[in-house]
């Protein structure tokens, strides 16, 4: 997930963001059918109820995305990461009253030092406001709908892993495959859209990485560490993708690193890695 937001960079300097997940899930729903298919991941949904996954899929990847995109679009770049920084915290408060689960000292801590330092990297490149109440609404709705998505698939304990995913990437491919289309059809580039992956090469690359690497691989593997070890411990794990991707910008895109940027790394690392 990390690395997702160098890719994503790269690809909407020559797409939109639409077209960009469009491309990103009907990838990521192909290659799921094709690991299914071939036995490498076992799906068995026949005589299970859907409702449970698509209340999952409803808000990761599609209420999600949309939040996110939008609200991005129509925010700064320090207010949209301050607000996403947020989702651990919300994520550990939905685990408490709605799966009533108590969360534990070290978590809590854990978590609000993860925030402080994923803060710290965000302003340390300087803070800017845009009062755009239509994008703090859309992101507020991203951070609420992704501590849905993690209390729906700890809920989801009679689904595998390769279930839930599978079922997530098909809504995303129909829901923003449908929504680039009809952006596409209403700009009269629809021709261009659908070639785009073919003539060029750096829009594939990032429509590859992002489907496979991150709807696939990281949804695959994000759903199995939420059944497993729950929201509260999977939540904490999320600001380790700044770090990632702070260190990817510095070694590919050559970007500049503050002293304030290490202190907040340093922060979220010591998190994860206690001690070291």
């Amino acid at each position: 997930f990390g690395l997702s937001y160098i890719f994503t960079k790269q690809a909407t300097r020559d797409a939109s963001a639409l077209t960009l997940l469009g491309w990103r899930f009907l990838v990521a729903i192909i290659v799921m059918g094709l690991c299914t298919f071939s036995g490498i991941i076992k799906i068995q949904l026949k005589g299970k109820k859907l409702k449970p996954l698509l209340t999952v899929a409803f808000f990761s990847p599609c209420i999600y995305f949309i939040g996110e995109t939008v609200g991005i679009r129509y925010t700064t770049a320090s207010e949209s990461g301050a607000f996403l920084a947020c989702i651990p915290v919300i994520s550990l408060l939905a685990s408490t009253f709605l799966l009533h689960k108590k969360p534990q000292r070290k978590q809590v801590l854990g978590i609000l030092v993860t925030l402080a330092g994923v803060l710290v990297t965000i302003f340390a490149v300087g803070a800017a406001a845009s009062f755009s109440f239509a994008g703090y609404a859309m992101l507020t709705a991203a951070v609420i709908s992704y501590a849905l998505y993690s209390i729906y698939v700890e809920k989801a304990r009679e689904y595998t892993g390769g279930e839930i995913t599978f079922i997530m990437l098909a809504a995303g491919a129909i829901i923003f495959g449908v929504l680039a289309v009809l952006e596409a059809s209403f700009q009269g580039s629809l021709n261009e859209v659908i070639r785009l992956p073919f003539t060029n090469k750096s829009f594939l690359i990032a429509v590859l990485y992002q489907g496979i690497g991150c709807s696939v691989l990281a949804f695959f593997l994000s759903n199995i560490a939420i059944s497993r070890i729950g929201v509260n411990r999977a939540a904490s794990f999320i600001g380790a993708a700044t770090v990632v991707s702070i260190v990817a910008g510095i070694l590919i895109l050559n970007e500049g690193f503050s002293e304030f940027q290490m202190i907040g790394a340093l922060y979220i690392a010591n998190t994860h890695f206690p001690g070291k």
